[in-house]
């Protein structure tokens, strides 16, 4: 007879449950939440509610891969539109103007992982913003 299957436990009090991946924001166009933050790479579940869009942008430090994961996102990049559907993905390469809209009824999610030396929120270009934000 073998023994009943335990639990596992862990006595690193920094874990989260499942559900509980990190911080976020909420932010005009909709929100986003931390999912990994290590010295390689930064991880962000962003979601874009209907009718909204992001600021035109670029960044100095880093480069960024987004993976659509609900809906479909038009992605400008260098003021080129790209339709991305769930299941596709797009690359951002440092110094790319580039910005995702939401021209449906549903949320747009994606993936963005960020690569490159520094992923702060000040390493942000902002060409043109619909909440006021431009040339900060």
């Amino acid at each position: 007879m073998t023994p009943a299957a335990e639990k596992p436990t862990s006595n690193d009090d920094t874990l989260r449950p499942l559900g509980e991946a990190g911080t976020g924001e909420r932010r005009p166009w909709g929100e986003f939440v931390i999912l990994d933050d290590g010295p390689a790479a930064k991880v962000k579940r962003i979601t874009v509610e209907p009718g909204q869009r992001l600021s035109y942008q670029s960044h100095d430090k880093r480069s960024e891969h987004w993976i659509v994961v609900e809906g479909t996102a038009i992605v400008t990049l260098n003021d080129v539109d790209h339709t991305v559907p769930a299941g596709r993905t797009i690359e951002i390469p440092v110094h790319t103007k580039h910005r995702v809209r939401n021209d449906s009824a549903a949320p747009v999610v994606f993936i963005e992982v960020q690569t490159g030396s520094y992923f702060g929120e000040d390493d942000i270009v902002r060409y043109e913003d619909d909440y006021g934000r431009a040339g900060s």
